[in-house]
């Protein structure tokens, strides 16, 4: 790696959550204590405005920081990594429509329960988790022929069938992690042309032969929202109730590339 860097984020907040800047790559992230009756987010990413082909993160990349959360377990979900932002539909610069697709990340995630964000059965779908998610940047012919079925998705075997024939085209490696958030760790993702390394302290823990397609975005973010698409096709989406205040720190945040 040649180079380094401060990556120049964003913010983006709902629901009364904030971002506060300390010193130059170090934040804090809260959301408020709420009901489950409103969406509560804190976000920093790099790609806020853009189409997905200007996304600005391509390998060779490191991303590298040190965090910590308020609680062992946050309802709703955070974390840092790389994405393509695939679910929002966004209207981005010259009127152009960021329309959703299939999920290409690379990230250490974190996600109570209800949420179950794996599309096989053998991976783990919430948790402490490292993962890569690789998809065609286009959605493949196969995918556009069952979108007439999409009505029906509500309905378990069709619901498991869609699960099942998506998992086809996303090729997805998760690791489940055991540590303790609330204490400082360092983390850091190494995409590069072979795969994923993620590391933990300065420790490697996965090689993942897969990689995602870029170019993606760095975010960072916290929220109280749940998504699942569980294994017996039981879909579920919604935001979650947080009796107190949640938050993420972090610091060290670096980019490095050739």
């Amino acid at each position: 790696m040649a180079a380094s860097s401060k990556p120049n984020l964003k913010e983006h907040v709902s629901g009364g959550g904030k971002v506060t800047q300390s010193s130059p790559g170090a934040w804090h992230l809260e959301v408020p204590a709420g009901s489950s009756g409103s969406y509560r987010l804190a976000q920093l990413d790099d790609y806020t405005g853009l189409s997905r082909r200007s996304f600005p993160r391509n390998p060779p990349l490191k991303m590298s920081l040190r965090a910590r959360a308020s609680a062992d377990s946050i309802p709703g979900t955070w974390g840092f990594g790389l994405w393509n932002d695939p679910f929002g539909m966004t209207l981005v610069k010259g009127s152009e429509v960021r329309l959703p697709t299939l999920p290409n990340s690379a990230w250490f995630f974190f996600a109570s329960e209800p949420n179950y964000l794996s599309f096989r059965d053998d991976l783990p779908g919430w948790g402490q988790l490292a993962a890569v998610f690789q998809s065609p940047d286009q959605f493949p012919g196969a995918l556009i022929a069952s979108l007439p079925l999409l009505p029906l998705i509500l309905l378990r075997p069709v619901s498991r069938w869609l699960r099942r024939r998506i998992s086809k085209y996303v090729q997805q490696d998760t690791l489940g992690l055991e540590l303790d958030p609330t204490e400082w760790h360092s983390y850091e993702i190494d995409w590069h042309p072979e795969g994923v390394t993620f590391h933990l302290d300065r420790q490697v823990i996965k090689e993942m032969n897969i990689q995602p397609i870029g170019p993606l975005g760095l975010v960072v973010w916290i929220d109280n929202q749940f998504a699942s698409w569980s294994p017996d096709g039981r879909l579920g989406y919604g935001i979650l109730q947080n009796d107190e205040a949640s938050w993420i720190e972090l610091e060290d945040l670096e980019l490095a590339f050739a």
